[in-house]
């Protein structure tokens, strides 16, 4: 099919890759305009526009789609099918109903649960024992629309977000294009109005542990906000993030280390396996202890 493709961040990128495999013909690229990053503030394109020119495929970056002109150029493109995943922008009406036969999304969950900007983060957060990937049919409303096709996977505790990222962006790759050689044979259904929950965007201040929260819900927020923004705590006075833990059987005054690298917590208590110091990279608790004086009695704050 002749297809526009619609999206941002590095989750979008295998499904680009995947609609290119698959042979079909990407007349466009649209993505968020190259923003300032990194220590020189230089403009920086996005992961989809970095590979989208690595493969010779024509971009676009419109702020919007305010401008006639925008909504013109994409018209003229003339495609049969707009695929859409993580672009960063709601489409008005006119957008949506350029394409011959609309504009199929890839949503991170198994809708109507988590609907919006976060749905990854959430499931982990909130404790969910499974999420997906959802093809829909886009309509006006946030990702209101029916569901053409969906596939399903475990969330374990030895997930993180990071981890569950890449595993459902290989799975969104799969299933757009099982759902585009289909089109035409999958019946929409049309998404319950009950178990509707809405995954808002992860704020810096959900990042600050408090230990005297049981032991699983502070395994959750490390596990759910790793790698970004990072669950955090102080020791001495230096900010340390954590990646991945897990929990464990132990006592003691919440934010009080009882092992290594064992923190009490409001009831059991959590280990953790991976952290960051101030100014450095992630790294296995082995390696960050090495540097890291850590006796039992130290405190979290």
């Amino acid at each position: 099919m002749k297809i526009v493709f619609m999206g941002s961040p590095e989750f979008s990128v295998p499904v680009l890759d995947a609609l290119v495999e698959a042979g079909h013909e990407i007349a466009c690229v649209y993505c968020q305009p190259p923003r300032p990053a990194g220590r020189g503030k230089k403009d920086r394109p996005t992961p989809v526009q970095a590979r989208a020119e690595e493969l010779g495929l024509p971009v676009r970056h419109p702020v919007n789609f305010k401008d006639p002109a925008d909504v013109a150029d994409f018209a003229a493109l003339n495609v049969e099918i707009a695929v859409v995943v993580a672009y960063g922008l709601l489409l008005p009406q006119s957008i949506l109903d350029a394409p011959k036969r609309g504009c199929l999304n890839i949503h991170a969950s198994l809708l109507p649960r988590w609907r919006g900007a976060a749905p990854i983060h959430r499931a982990i957060l909130e404790g969910d024992d499974k999420t997906g990937v959802c093809i829909m049919q886009m309509e006006a409303g946030l990702d209101t629309g029916p569901v053409l096709l969906r596939q399903e996977t475990e969330i374990t505790a030895e997930d993180s977000t990071a981890l569950l990222h890449d595993r459902l962006s290989e799975m969104g790759a799969d299933a757009i294009t099982v759902a585009l050689d289909a089109l035409g044979q999958l019946t929409p259904e049309p998404q319950s109005d009950e178990g509707v929950t809405y995954a808002k965007k992860i704020d810096k201040s959900e990042a600050h542990i408090d230990w005297t929260r049981p032991a699983v819900e502070i395994d959750r927020q490390i596990r759910g906000l790793s790698p970004f923004p990072g669950a955090w705590a102080t020791l001495n006075g230096e900010r340390i993030k954590f990646h991945m833990s897990r929990v464990v059987d132990g006592k003691g005054t919440p934010g009080e280390v009882i092992g290594t690298f064992t923190i009490a917590c409001g009831d059991a208590a959590v280990e953790i396996l991976t952290a960051q110091r101030e100014g450095k990279r992630a790294m296995p608790v082995a390696e960050i202890l090495k540097g890291l004086d850590l006796p039992e009695g130290s405190r979290f704050e």
